[in-house]
């Protein structure tokens, strides 16, 4: 739902959305709570993606894509017709953009229908769709270099755009063409069901039939599209894992592939709302809505290439790098914040009201008596306005009591949004981040996993495909370094097997070398490896990988824990 044809159905017969603003009837006083000590998660970047984000293979560039580490974007399928939001000529073909993506880090769903010209989608009969369907998967299959494509996306907002009387049941069509899909790619994830809202009846109607016509899908997915909707999202998401219990149906990924309202799309408070609720209530990931111009990630670059006020927030976001830890609304105030153990870096990204209020850090014992302390803003301005860079509120040194400081954050506006960095007194413990975890990284084809011997708790394993660009498995790191020259990379690793299993390494696209890992004690057991890499200044991607395209394929098996340069 991000066609200007659909937004008044969407608004008034779909989602319900109220009009209400995103401005509070009273303000001021309120404290944002942040836990250092208590994990939510790793840093992954759930909210960083976009529908029809990526335009071309340079609008936005990847330079400008990486600082918001994007993790995932919903592009139309290759072949496409489409003709979105009064564009004259049809955009962002998957494999088109397939590069830029993959440089910026983050994967890709396919949004079949979209091969359509129009939206809603005019359906033209079952010959006809199958056979869109067969050409574009093998289009697909034959892009043998393309490893990014995480799901096949089978239709969207079906609630109101499965021409039911001309296509038979939603249900049914779902069913056919999963099926379809299945006897020539057996590996992509298949995604659904894409409803414009959140319905626990016609939910428990869709997974009650895939379950029993075994055509489940693999990742569910819904869109969040009403003003204000990120107050309902965990009522959704646990009403979801409950018809998933009811029905017998193992835990599925959840990812909200379109989210924020046509009325709010460009307030940036609005945006640090639902990152919150994103992070708090575990989806895997979330896409922005499309309801205005393509490429520009959704309003964070105006038309012109610029930064908004709204990418300022996500760039914020985009720096967290170890765990997220717990935050705890009060009235409209809210945000997110990321705990990096490896520099003692918290960063709290926030929003929602306006006046005098404060941000309460605890769990800064290991800190010392005292902690630098920045606060930075940036206006609730849309996507026509360039904000060059966030205003600097204020920087002091304060003293820690008990483990913990509150921050003012005074003169707050509603729409606007804010950031506060505490450091220990003197600064981060390096100057430039050199650690990086597995687990905040792209990881690809495999585990997220938990141990308490992996620095910050996680640890990256599975790393086993190596068949073809659909099931290979690897890591990607983005870096960024202050100078080009030659880095020392420490790899903490893990492995099992009794015997030395390698590793492809390769960074921005160069050629491949390969990284011998000996046998450590065990799984989870992790010793280090030392590699060279000559990085440039700024960002760089570095792969891991057990399969890759244009790499034979690792030895054995490895689990990934970090990477440190220096």
């Amino acid at each position: 739902m991000r066609r200007i044809l659909s937004r008044a159905c969407a608004l008034a017969l779909v989602v319900g959305a109220s009009l209400t603003p995103a401005i509070p009837a009273s303000a001021a006083g309120n404290t944002l709570t942040v836990d250092v000590g208590s994990v939510v998660r790793p840093v992954t970047h759930v909210a960083a993606g976009g529908l029809y984000g990526v335009g071309s293979d340079t609008k936005p560039s990847t330079e400008q894509l990486l600082p918001l580490s994007p993790i995932s974007f919903t592009q139309p399928p290759p072949g496409t017709t489409h003709l979105g939001n009064g564009a004259t000529e049809p955009c962002c073909d998957a494999l088109d953009v397939a590069g830029n993506i993959t440089r910026a880090g983050a994967q890709q769903f396919i949004r079949m229908p979209d091969i359509y010209p129009r939206f809603p989608y005019e359906w033209q009969g079952w010959a006809d769709w199958e056979n869109k369907v067969r050409t574009m998967v093998q289009e697909r299959l034959d892009a043998t270099a393309t490893t990014n494509v995480h799901g096949w996306e089978i239709w969207n907002e079906p609630d109101w755009t499965w021409d039911t009387a001309a296509a038979g049941s939603w249900h049914d069509g779902w069913t056919r063409t999963h099926r379809l899909i299945r006897t020539m790619d057996t590996v992509t994830p298949i995604v659904g069901p894409g409803d414009s809202h959140y319905s626990h009846d016609r939910m428990l109607s869709f997974l009650t039939h895939a379950r029993d016509t075994n055509t489940l899908p693999d990742v569910i997915v819904w869109h969040e599209l009403g003003d204000m909707d990120w107050n309902s999202f965990d009522d959704h998401v646990a009403d979801y894992r409950a018809i998933e219990r009811s029905l017998g149906i193992s835990p599925r990924p959840i990812a909200i592939n379109e989210y924020n309202s046509y009325n709010q799309m460009d307030i940036p408070s609005v945006a640090v709302h639902w990152i919150s609720v994103f992070e708090r209530h575990g989806a895997r990931e979330a896409h922005r809505a499309y309801w205005f111009e393509a490429g520009t990630f959704d309003g964070l670059f105006t038309l012109e290439g610029q930064p908004t006020a709204s990418y300022w927030a996500y760039r914020w976001y985009g720096e967290m790098a170890g765990n997220v830890v717990r935050t705890t609304p009060q009235s409209w105030l809210d945000g997110v914040a990321s705990y990096d153990s490896t520099r003692k870096i918290v960063n709290v990204v926030l929003g929602g009201d306006s006046g005098d209020n404060a941000v309460r850090v605890n769990g800064l014992s290991s800190f010392g008596s005292s902690v630098d302390v920045t606060v930075r803003s940036v206006p609730g301005s849309g996507r026509h306005t360039h904000v060059s860079a966030p205003t600097v509120r204020s920087t002091s040194r304060m003293n820690v009591s008990n483990g913990s400081v509150t921050v003012p954050v005074t003169g707050m506006t509603a729409e606007g949004a804010y950031q506060v960095v505490v450091t220990p007194a003197g600064g981060p413990t390096s100057s430039w981040q050199q650690t990086y975890e597995a687990e905040n990284a792209s990881v690809v084809n495999a585990q997220t996993r938990s141990s308490s011997g992996a620095s910050g708790g996680y640890y990256v394993g599975g790393i086993d495909g190596s068949a073809d660009m659909r099931s290979d498995s690897f890591v990607d790191f983005t870096v960024n370094v202050p100078t080009a020259r030659s880095y020392t990379m420490t790899i903490r690793y893990a492995n099992g097997t009794g015997a030395t299993s390698t590793h492809g390494l390769a960074y921005n696209g160069g050629a491949w070398s390969t990284v011998s890992y000996p046998p450590t004690a065990g799984w989870a057991q992790f010793s280090t490896v030392n590699v060279t890499v000559d990085l440039r200044a700024g960002h760089n991607v570095i792969r891991l990988a057990k399969g890759s395209p244009y790499f034979e394929g690792g030895t054995g098996y490895a689990e990934l824990d970090s990477i440190t340069l220096s």
